[in-house]
């Protein structure tokens, strides 16, 4: 058996995840994309799902693609139209609901305007499992639906799942489904069902899709790695493999799109991280959206047109800061609300304002959020009048459960352990306060680590450098389920603090050790000083919880503050 060099940090590192068998540890360092993927049809419902694909793409068949407009199911919904593009079927469109006229979900309104342009097969990417009522306006008007999806599934209370040609979701249980993972993302499951349309139409002979070159379907990884990450579900499992292996795609892409982008960010596509695409691409795909465009992102991922790729990568660039600038005005009244509101003990805020945007407001919650822990929830008007919000939780109340357990409050709702949206009526507005919090007190609360002392290892300053970066680069994909190792940096002296960026938002730290002279820079993002344990103040000597970056902007590695502690 092949045995890897293990360093004692590594090792460590990986104990401290639960990992310590041999085998563990060499799928976890060195993930193979045969052995650690599953067989799509091991998915309830997929043979039928593909055999309704095969009958479709053969009648010529008008196909649409119904996709959530977030960095989930715009990419899910780029692989769905690569596939179909690829084997030749130019019969379909795209259909992305407009954020704020529509929201979130599979709306009836739209299924019969894609009727009246002739459809005869949706695919939902990223919704629908919730959505009975549109399915069965679909059957009506001879629509056939398969539904791909990774939601949770409530069935609770009578509800059912929607009566669909096929539902595709890998938290299905026996015996209706029992699929190895449940943590695939909206796009991965796009991915799927391509991938076994492909398998089952090479195996039948169809010429066009014999001419494919086995593997082809690989190239698609890039878009599932975006919204793998983007889509903060856990990258453990099949998902690091899918991500790992998507992050090399997205290195060598040829997307025009991707690569207008990335020059337009000085990204370097061979040093592309998770990172990269957490900061940098997946909020300006999600901008398209918040800022009422969500086609421009979907052109983005798939055009052919290189000059049209630099116009779209500028538009979105210039829609992400606008929607920064609208974030940051919510954030700053946002914030004053809860501190005259709520005491720091309270577990759950809850916020609105009629002028407030919903497509906006998880981004405000988030930050929000980040300072304070807990779980917030914001909610504006959209422009038809109705009240919508998002919440975001630090992992102690599970959003999913927590709308669960609302009661009747909540009109629509929808999301996941630590985000998630709804809507709510006029009337119920005033008490969604006192009902989210009563709710929370009766889930069971997962201890956060926000707050606390804990780090995986210690190291000085002297010690941060590009041989430590290397190895704790090994443990990478980050995310969901595999934090950044945190390190504890002792014998530090702060010897000078700014705050930068829009409206200061950002922290940074001038570092030195006090026993070697090593300085060092560190810095926090969307954090003022108070939000630290001990607030940071020049000259005073402290104790630094922090992750270690590349520093894409100035070279070399820098720090990312997790808190600052009193040195003892």
């Amino acid at each position: 058996m092949f045995r890897m060099e293990i360093s004692e940090l590594v090792r460590t590192l990986l104990v401290k995840r639960g990992i310590i068998d041999p085998k563990e540890t060499e799928d976890f360092l060195n993930p193979d994309y045969d052995l650690h993927t599953h067989d799509p049809f091991l998915l309830e419902g997929m043979e039928r799902a593909v055999s309704r694909m095969l009958a479709a793409i053969a009648q010529g068949d008008r196909i649409a693609i119904y996709a959530d407009f977030d960095c989930d199911g715009i990419p899910g919904a780029a692989v769905l139209s690569d596939f179909l593009k690829k084997i030749r079927h130019e019969n379909f469109e795209v259909y992305l609901p407009h954020r704020d006229r529509e929201g979130y979900g599979f709306h009836k309104e739209a299924v019969t305007q894609l009727a009246e342009r002739g459809t005869s097969l949706i695919i939902t990417v990223d919704v629908g499992t919730t959505a009975v009522e549109s399915v069965k306006h679909a059957k009506e008007l001879g629509i056939d639906v398969i539904i791909t999806d990774h939601h949770e599934i409530p069935l609770a209370g009578g509800r059912t799942l929607p009566d669909a040609y096929a539902v595709l979701n890998p938290k299905l249980c026996p015996p209706a489904g029992g699929y190895p993972f449940r943590d695939l993302c909206g796009a991965a499951m796009a991915f799927k069902l391509a991938q076994a349309t492909l398998v089952e139409g090479r195996r039948r002979g169809i010429p066009s899709f014999s001419a494919i070159p086995f593997g082809w379907e690989k190239w698609l990884l890039d878009l599932v790695a975006i919204a793998t990450i983007a889509d903060m579900v856990p990258l453990s499992g099949e998902n690091r493999a899918l991500v790992l292996f998507g992050l090399k795609v997205l290195r060598k892409t040829q997307r025009p799109g991707l690569l207008a982008l990335f020059n337009r960010l000085r990204v370097r596509p061979a040093d592309l991280t998770e990172d990269d695409v957490g900061f940098l691409i997946a909020p300006r795909v999600n901008a398209a959206s918040r800022m009422g465009e969500p086609d421009l992102a979907l052109r983005l991922l798939t055009t052919q047109d290189p000059n049209e790729a630099e116009v779209l990568a500028a538009n979105l660039d210039r829609l992400n800061t606008r929607r920064k600038g609208v974030v940051s005005g919510v954030v700053r009244q946002a914030k004053k609300n809860v501190r005259e509101r709520f005491s720091q003990h309270e577990r759950v805020v809850v916020l609105g304002n009629p002028d407030w945007r919903p497509a906006i407001l998880g981004l405000a919650a988030n930050s929000i959020m980040e300072e304070r822990g807990g779980v917030v929830c914001l909610w504006g008007r959209d422009v038809n009048g109705n009240l919508k919000g998002s919440c975001r939780s630090d992992g102690s109340v599970s959003i999913a459960e927590l709308f669960a357990n609302s009661g009747e409050a909540l009109t629509e709702y929808g999301g996941h352990a630590h985000s998630g949206g709804f809507s709510v009526s006029h009337e119920n507005v005033h008490t969604l306060g006192e009902v989210l919090a009563k709710a929370a007190s009766l889930l069971t609360v997962t201890e956060s680590r926000k707050g606390k002392e804990t780090y995986d290892a210690l190291a000085s300053l002297s010690e941060i450098s590009p041989i430590l970066f290397k190895e704790v680069s090994r443990l990478a994909p980050f995310g969901v389920g595999n934090p950044k190792p945190v390190f504890q940096v002792r014998d530090v002296v702060i010897t000078d603090m700014r705050r930068f960026g829009r409206d200061e938002a950002h922290i940074e730290l001038r570092l030195e050790c006090r026993r070697t002279g090593v300085r060092a820079r560190a810095f926090d993002f969307f954090r003022s000083p108070e939000g630290f344990t001990h607030t940071p103040a020049s000259g005073a000597e402290a104790k630094i919880l922090a992750t270690i970056e590349r520093d894409s902007f100035r070279g070399g590695l820098a720090l990312r503050l997790m808190d600052v502690l009193p040195a003892h």
